[in-house]
């Protein structure tokens, strides 16, 4: 529901960067070829085929070859690991998660976009069959919806989440680009109302078979098998886990000039 330069949102994130950082370079990705196609794309264009026009913008941009920080908000955290894991060049150094729903989503209590309209309709088409293959491609939140009284279809069906999970098989390759990050950060909202559950945001989720009760990455299976590599990341020390107060995305600048920036410096 944003867009690349909203001078509210993501256009001021990177005025900040660039006046705390001097001399740095900041790409805010735009999908579309323009600000409403943008905003559009963020709830109706198949989530792979965002990674793979995310993939081909960072390959062309000469002020990335040797190396980026890589940072997203909300659906735009999980979206860029998928970048990390599917396109190794230009190498990703660092990804910065804030709030982003790594094991996915059960719920959409509240919709980030400007029409209620909208949200409406993606509720329903969500509640009516979030796995159909119609939904799957051309809903961008149904490819995160991770029901936990539905695994078996959820692993069958979803056709981004699963994948980047390895909830279908090991893709060793996808294994050993996130284990090439030099730090993965990922902020959780410590009062957040949006994300179901929040704990999605430190890769945690609900114990399947109920939507109550969860456990954190430690007893998730994608750790204990270490699918994805996040067990030895762990005890590398590149996983850093961040609470803030707050809900969804709210947070202070002073927050985020002394609790983010240094990961970009």
């Amino acid at each position: 529901g944003d867009s690349c330069c909203n001078p509210q949102s993501m256009g001021y994130i990177k005025k900040i960067v660039e006046k705390k950082i001097p001399g740095i370079y900041v790409l805010s990705l735009k999908i579309g070829s323009n600000l409403i196609q943008d905003m559009e794309n963020s709830f109706f264009m198949n989530v792979n085929d965002q990674v793979r026009e995310v993939c081909s913008q960072l390959a062309e941009d000469p002020h990335l070859k040797g190396g980026y920080n890589a940072m997203g908000f909300s659906q735009g955290g999980q979206f860029l690991r998928a970048v990390a894991q599917r396109c190794p060049s230009p190498p990703m150094l660092s990804l910065i998660s804030i709030g982003g729903q790594h094991q996915g989503v059960y719920g959409f209590p509240r919709c980030p976009g400007e029409s209620s309209h909208i949200c409406d309709w993606i509720r329903k088409t969500l509640d009516l069959g979030a796995y159909t293959q119609a939904v799957q491609e051309h809903l961008v939140q149904a490819e995160y919806w991770h029901d936990p009284l539905k695994e078996d279809d959820y692993r069958k069906n979803s056709i981004f989440l699963a994948d980047i999970n390895q909830e279908r098989g090991i893709n060793e390759t996808y294994k050993k680009n996130l284990m090439a990050l030099k730090k993965f950060v990922m902020v959780k909202f410590l009062n957040d109302t949006m994300v179901d559950p929040p704990i999605s945001e430190w890769f945690g989720f609900y114990k399947s078979g109920q939507a109550k009760e969860t456990v954190p990455l430690k007893e998730t299976s994608l750790y204990t098998e270490d699918r994805l590599g996040l067990q030895e990341m762990d005890k590398a020390g590149k996983l850093v886990f961040l609470g803030v107060e707050g809900d969804h995305l709210h947070f202070s600048e002073e927050w985020f000039y002394t609790t983010i920036l240094p990961f970009l410096q």
